[in-house]
């Protein structure tokens, strides 16, 4: 009776250890896209789309602001005034800078524009656990317009992904600006910044 009982406890054991690390894995999968951080140190507005999506060839799915995002001069982490997207859900209620719709692409011919409250969009949902933040498309403008600042926009993308040939960084023909985009992996969590001068 003792040796069941044993039996028993063990495979009970078992099981709750490998619903444990099942939850875990689900935990990293539900975050695999990673926060954004843009900061903005230069002396103009940032005016453009950010993009996130799978790190895998053929590079879909896609998710992308449909609305141009405006983050403003001197607006980063060190006044609090960054743009920080820690999923496309919660972004809507905790960022300076929300976005009411995302642009999705399941393949070149499917697109289709989702609510930021859509469940695919949530934590967990396809969309977060199969894309990750990677190119940004932007025109630095002139504060509070939306006149662009000649030669300083710009498509750059993370390194080492295979979806886009877009350079990692940028300088403006005069050397007075620059800007850089990187993801920084500690353990199961992801930040990708742009940070512009």
């Amino acid at each position: 009776m003792k040796k069941s009982v044993k039996t028993s406890n063990l495979k009970n054991n078992t099981m709750k250890k490998i619903i444990t690390l099942l939850s875990l894995v689900a935990m990293t999968a539900a975050h695999a896209q990673g926060t954004l951080i843009i900061n903005n140190y230069s002396a103009y507005d940032f005016y453009g789309h950010v993009l996130a999506f799978n790190m895998s060839a053929p590079c879909y799915p896609r998710v992308s602001n449909i609305d141009p995002i405006t983050v403003p001069a001197n607006s980063h982490t060190g006044n609090g005034n960054q743009l920080q997207y820690d999923n496309y859900r919660d972004q809507f209620t905790s960022s300076l800078y929300p976005q009411a719709m995302w642009t999705v692409s399941d393949s070149p011919n499917v697109t289709n524009n989702k609510p930021w409250n859509d469940f695919q969009l949530a934590p967990g949902g396809t969309y977060s656990t199969n894309t990750k933040w990677g190119l940004a498309k932007f025109g630095m403008v002139y504060p509070g317009t939306h006149n662009n600042v000649p030669n300083f926009s710009v498509n750059i993308a993370v390194a080492g992904n295979p979806c886009y040939n877009s350079p990692v960084d940028y300088t403006t023909p005069n050397g007075a600006n620059y800007t850089n985009i990187f993801t920084i992996t500690s353990g199961g969590t992801s930040i990708t910044y742009l940070q512009i001068y």
